[in-house]
């Protein structure tokens, strides 16, 4: 179902009655399209949960793949965390955890720090920002762990320039659990239109995904 969050935020909402468990799904840097919301309409299918996938780009949708690589830096963490707080909430169950791709996947991590989630899964999502996402609003996913946080569990290749073997070490320093694939680039689990997608690793890091969720 498709509606809007308090903030005037795109939302898609797949309700389960009688649901277990709530999870909020952070896309990645492309924003909310068909593939989230037939991601959370599958889980909330086969799971029976309830599930909810927001746009992290509200009013900039149409901004270009290249001008959003360059723009993350203008995003706000206090307004991604307080849409996956609003998202959580929709979902009208409890607990509620969140898992994220990509760019989301950074969102998920400092979303393991903000306390509105009981658990946050990250896909290959950034440790440390690229210096030109490091902004006045978008801070460092790592600092916000710092202060403690929900169990985090991320997944991540080996090949992957936008999480280095020093980000992974570095994060499971804090009491991640990392999951590393040999040979894996950036976004091998969630588009099987990727050249990057790995149909038997992307199958494992699914089922772990599940197993720590809960399913």
């Amino acid at each position: 179902m498709a509606s809007t969050l308090p903030s005037g935020t795109p939302v898609h909402v797949a309700r389960t009655p009688g649901a277990g468990r709530g999870l909020v799904i952070v896309p990645d840097i492309g924003g909310l399209r068909p593939l989230f919301t037939e991601m959370a309409d599958a889980l909330a299918a086969e799971q029976g949960w309830s599930v909810a996938t927001f746009e992290p780009w509200p009013g900039r949708e149409d901004l270009t793949l290249e001008e959003r690589l360059a723009a993350v830096g203008s995003l706000d963490d206090d307004a991604l965390q307080a849409d996956v707080a609003a998202a959580a909430d929709a979902l009208e169950v409890e607990p509620v955890g969140v898992i994220g791709f990509c760019m989301g996947g950074m969102v998920a991590l400092k979303a393991a720090a903000a306390g509105r989630v009981d658990r946050a899964v990250s896909f290959y999502g950034m440790v440390r920002l690229p210096e030109h996402w490091a902004t006045a609003t978008m801070g460092e996913p790592l600092d916000a762990l710092a202060g403690g946080a929900a169990p985090v569990l991320c997944l991540v290749g080996t090949d992957d320039p936008w999480v280095p073997e020093a980000d992974a070490a570095a994060l499971e320093a804090t009491g991640a659990e990392v999951v590393r694939y040999p040979g894996a680039d950036h976004g091998f689990v969630h588009d099987p239109d990727r050249p990057a997608h790995r149909p038997d690793d992307a199958a494992d890091a699914w089922a772990r995904m599940l197993s720590f969720l809960g399913g």
